[in-house]
């Protein structure tokens, strides 16, 4: 990569955000200069007033609010100094992964340290999300406040102001909004942290939701991607949201794309969201994933920007700390997340059944379902809580599904779960926390004595989810193995998982393929000729089940890198949906009502 840009004042861009402060009230501030022909950032922090001794620790993140992953900023440091009001240099040494230590703080004034990018940056372990990190390229930018920016000790909760260096012709996109000098002004380090900053040759579109403006900057490598586009597929979600939601509590939201070579997710902010995508055409099923992925994020403005416990309130940057309600800030905003689009119109009550197949499927045959989603949340962080935390998604999502039934069940259909999360953001707010040790129980207060029990069962404990009994009240038929009576061809194996090349790989194989020189961990590599990609393992599975049983097909494998064909005569097997949702035909008018209130509790 090579770097030449001339230092200039930031330009015009996005948000509401914190009043400038008079330069007296600021603690410090913060300047960030990309360094040339080089994958580092140069940072410098001028202090206009002396730190006392407990502010003599300088801390970098281990890890921030979302990410749910340690990520240790310390490690990405370069050449940490600190120096005088004269600009002579003063002693500084690391004494930790995260921290340096001032040997002089009361006579520092500026500090000065280049900090590596994620993206491109090799570490053995704890590896970070691109969505979570950071990059500099020769047209662009991507600054996630943890990655770049540390605090004196002591200072996480004093006001800053932040400058960015970059070229003339360069566009950003924030929640936050600089000043007439060009300086961000953030109330404190975490919402600098909670702010991320996408700069460099974007395309940027904006809407209107009642009084609130919504925004979305676009940075696509080849230009495939064009953020007017985007934004016009995303807006009947965002429609979809505003009725569900009532009112959104925010005046204004940053959407926030990066489009390259590969996808790693999203990750949400109080008044933006950040993804970092692959480039590919916006065809309609694309729209769909990124419009579903918005969806969730979008949601983060109801849990946790006001619903959230002490644990987010006051976020320790220091040490990682989970929080039991995990299942609320991510499993409730993923139920939120599809269930409005059905109750919009979006999509058809099938499709929305589809989904729920997908996550069941997920939670029963890819996680643990005796690690309950409490534990799950206070072990976020930790390597055994990483291996199970996709599951905050599936079963966390089923969960709230689940939640939502028994409410409007209790409440004979007038009272859903998202009618009492929009109370509970109502009574708390950004401002004040929910109780990390009593919220089960407040919850409970505020709707029926019957509830604490469900919270018992399936948050605190890992009982099995009861979707039979739970989707049978709206009329809707949940079978754990369905025989539809239907014969389809089969290997004699259902032993598949992802090899460590993202393929699909062989993890049982049967006396079948075993016959036909096929072994345990082989890659599956092409069916008929047809060759298997993330993107059409469903329709090449569709083709080897519709082969007629008993046929003779042909197999590509790949084997320590050597690929060859083996020709199998498949077996006749009975059809088995299994974790199949329907509606059930023989539904009473007692279900369907409830269905209906359940469709339209918007």
């Amino acid at each position: 990569m090579h770097f030449s840009f001339r230092p200039a004042l930031l330009t015009a861009l996005c948000a509401v955000a914190a009043p400038a402060l008079a330069a007296s009230e600021l603690s410090y501030t913060v300047t960030i200069d990309p360094a040339k022909s080089t994958d580092e950032f140069q940072v410098a922090l001028q202090l206009p007033k002396k730190l006392k001794k407990d502010q003599a620790i300088y801390q970098f993140a281990s890890t921030a609010p979302g990410t749910y992953q340690v990520m240790d900023m310390g490690r990405f440091v370069r050449n940490f100094q600190a120096f005088d009001a004269k600009g002579k240099p003063l002693e500084a040494k690391q004494i930790s992964t995260n921290q340096w230590q001032l040997a002089q703080p009361d006579k520092t004034r500026e500090i000065r340290y280049t900090i590596a990018e994620t993206w491109d940056t090799p570490v053995k372990e704890h590896r970070i999300y691109r969505m979570c990190g950071s990059s500099l390229e020769a047209d662009h930018a991507l600054i996630n406040g943890q990655t770049i920016l540390g605090y004196p000790q002591g200072m996480q909760n004093e006001p800053l102001r932040l400058k960015i260096n970059y070229p003339s012709g360069w566009k950003a996109g924030s929640a936050l909004t600089p000043d007439a000098q060009g300086y961000y002004h953030a109330k404190d380090y975490d919402q600098a942290v909670d702010s991320p900053i996408l700069l460099g040759r974007l395309t940027e579109a904006t809407t209107k939701l009642g009084d609130a403006e919504v925004a979305l900057y676009c940075y696509s490598k080849t230009d495939v991607i064009k953020a007017e586009p985007l934004l016009a597929d995303m807006q009947k979600m965002l429609n979809a949201a505003q009725a569900f939601l009532v009112q959104l509590p925010v005046k204004r939201y940053a959407f926030l794309y990066h489009f390259e070579d590969q996808s790693q997710g999203a990750w949400e902010h109080s008044y933006s969201s950040e993804y970092a995508l692959r480039e590919q055409p916006l065809t309609p099923e694309y729209a769909q994933t990124i419009t579903d992925m918005a969806a969730h994020e979008f949601f983060h403005i109801v849990t946790p920007l006001n619903i959230h416990s002490e644990i987010i309130e006051h976020f320790n940057f220091v040490q990682p700390t989970g929080s039991q309600h995990l299942w609320l800030y991510e499993g409730t905003t993923e139920w939120a997340a599809h269930m409005m689009q059905l109750r919009g119109g979006l999509v058809p009550l099938d499709q929305y059944l589809n989904t729920l197949h997908e996550k069941v499927s997920f939670d029963h045959l890819r996680a643990d379902t005796t690690y309950s989603l409490k534990r799950l949340g206070l072990n976020s962080f930790s390597d055994e809580g990483q291996r199970q935390y996709g599951n905050i998604y599936q079963r966390g999502a089923m969960t709230a599904a689940l939640l939502d039934l028994r409410l409007l069940e209790l409440s004979g259909g007038k009272r859903g779960l998202r009618d009492v999360l929009l109370e509970l953001a109502k009574k708390y707010g950004p401002s004040k926390p929910i109780s990390e040790k009593d919220f089960f129980d407040d919850f409970t207060k505020m709707t029926y004595p019957e509830i604490r029990d469900f919270f018992t069962r399936y948050v605190e404990n890992a009982e099995p989810l009861p979707l039979q009994e739970y989707y049978s009240k709206v009329g809707i038929r949940y079978d754990a193995a369905l025989r539809t009576g239907r014969k389809l061809a089969s290997l004699g194996t259902n032993g598949y998982g992802m090899s460590q090349s993202g393929g699909i790989a062989f993890t049982e194989v049967s006396p079948t393929l075993q016959s036909c020189g096929v072994a345990k961990g082989d890659q599956l590599v092409a069916y008929e000729g047809m060759a298997l990609k993330q993107e059409n393992i469903r329709q090449v599975f569709a083709a080897m089940q519709s082969a007629k049983p008993g046929a003779e097909v042909e197999l590509t494998i790949s084997r320590d890198g050597a690929e060859k064909k083996v020709r199998c005569r498949t077996l006749e097997r009975d059809e088995i949906k299994r974790y199949n949702f329907t509606t059930d035909a023989n539904a009473t008018p007692q279900q369907l009502a409830l269905r209906q209130a359940w469709l339209k509790n918007m």
